[in-house]
């Protein structure tokens, strides 16, 4: 693809990709008040129920992401993307109204099956970026998320003011403005003679991780970014009612604070990913990304007062380089018409994350913070992820050597049969 018809695609799927992560954030500050709305119990309690929120929300997504990368393979990215925004945007509705929390729950389901959309929008950028690019586009999709994180919470924040709820209704607006904008703009990326047959044997998580597992080392990297995956899931899981319960902030300060950590995010996915990973090499980028991470998990667990948590989060900003350097690597090691199914495994990994993760953090978080239990730590579930990312921080410096290599000679080697 031409370079000027490569950035109108890329700039046109960027743009949905952020506003769709708009819509995602606005609702972050107020999810506390809602939940504790519904059941009326402790913000301990609340946070227990969000756990389980997310992990009803990922459960759709590790069963459906492979899904819609294969039905991207098969069909093309265009109509998974309009379909995905489309039921988002009526799924916010929903969540809007919802009476008691087994709506809430229900809804976040459907939420989940329609969140996949961010597998064909991946595969998208892997369609019309050729290899030696890949790397700065995908770490453009971390600025774009952290775009959305700057934009979506702070709205969240101000639009919280006038109900709880409202915030919800906005995102419903953003979601279909969002699909009505797609149907007319976003042209398809991937060719007619490059798509592949649906086949469900594939098209779920375990055929997905059988289908990758023949790439040799690269099972090794996906156990390594899981990891990293896992800890991060202390953010969305436990951040608002950490920060409520720590600092005594409010919505529109924990807004502030996520929109602050997505101006980190963008800033340095734009300007310093695309020139820091083609000099230092992939690897180097990822154990760079995972100590950082470290760092910021562990100043985040013993900060005493709010304004530690800007400086750490300033100081392990460069994290970001975790993402777009592994989804790089990954992504030379398949064929054009497998781009979604490995898109689709890495949404599963970040589901069985998201799975696992909420339950477990939000447990120490609670379990920490309940009354007459010694020590108090409100910061074990970033104690917690330090640990993890220590882990996957191991396994990339001491046994994903060889898979580096072996992923490198993949991506110059002919594809294993795609199965036609």
């Amino acid at each position: 693809m031409p370079i000027a018809h490569e950035r109108r695609a890329l700039a046109i799927v960027l743009a949905t990709l952020l506003i769709d992560m708009i819509g995602f954030g606005i609702v972050m500050p107020v999810m506390p008040n809602l939940i504790l709305g519904l059941t009326h119990g402790t913000i301990g309690e609340a946070a227990r129920t969000g756990g389980w929120l997310m992990f009803g929300f990922a459960i759709m997504q590790f069963l459906c992401g492979p899904v819609m990368g294969g039905l991207g393979d098969r069909f093309g990215r265009r109509p998974v993307i309009l379909t995905s925004l489309t039921a988002f945007g009526l799924d916010y509705v929903v969540m809007g109204l919802a009476p008691t929390i087994g709506w809430l729950f229900a809804s976040r389901a459907v939420a989940g099956i329609a969140g996949a959309s961010f597998v064909p929008a991946t595969a998208y950028i892997a369609d019309i970026t050729p290899p030696e690019r890949r790397a700065r586009n995908f770490g453009l999709i971390g600025a774009v998320f952290g775009a959305g994180f700057v934009l979506g919470p702070a709205l969240g924040g101000l639009i919280g003011s006038l109900g709880v709820r409202a915030p919800f209704f906005a995102s419903a607006a953003l979601a279909l403005l969002n699909a009505a904008a797609g149907f007319f703009l976003l042209p398809e990326s991937l060719a007619p003679e490059r798509r592949r047959r649906f086949a469900l044997a594939r098209a779920n998580p375990f055929g997905t991780f059988r289908s990758l597992g023949r790439r040799r080392g690269v099972l090794t990297l996906l156990v390594a970014w899981f990891l990293w995956m896992l800890a991060h899931q202390s953010y969305p899981s436990v951040w608002a009612f950490y920060t409520q319960l720590r600092f005594g902030w409010s919505p529109r300060a924990i807004g502030a604070s996520l929109a602050y950590v997505g101006v980190l995010m963008a800033l340095g996915q734009a300007f310093v990913t695309p020139r820091l990973v083609p000099r230092i090499g992939e690897r180097r980028a990822i154990m760079t990304g995972l100590t950082l991470g470290i760092v910021g998990f562990a100043g985040n667990a013993f900060a005493t007062q709010g304004w530690m948590v800007y400086v750490v989060m300033a100081v392990s900003a460069l994290q970001g380089l975790v993402f777009p350097s592994m989804n790089s690597l990954l992504s030379r090691t398949v064929a054009h018409d497998e781009q979604g199914e490995l898109q689709g495994g890495v949404a599963s990994l970040q589901s069985v994350a998201a799975i696992v993760g909420p339950p477990l953090l939000t447990q120490a978080f609670a379990h920490f913070t309940r009354p007459g239990v010694q020590p108090q730590l409100p910061g074990a579930a970033y104690l917690l992820a330090a640990l993890l990312s220590l882990a996957s921080l191991a396994i990339v410096a001491l046994l994903a050597r060889k898979a580096f290599t072996a992923a490198a000679h993949a991506a110059g080697a002919p594809a294993p049969p795609a199965g036609h």
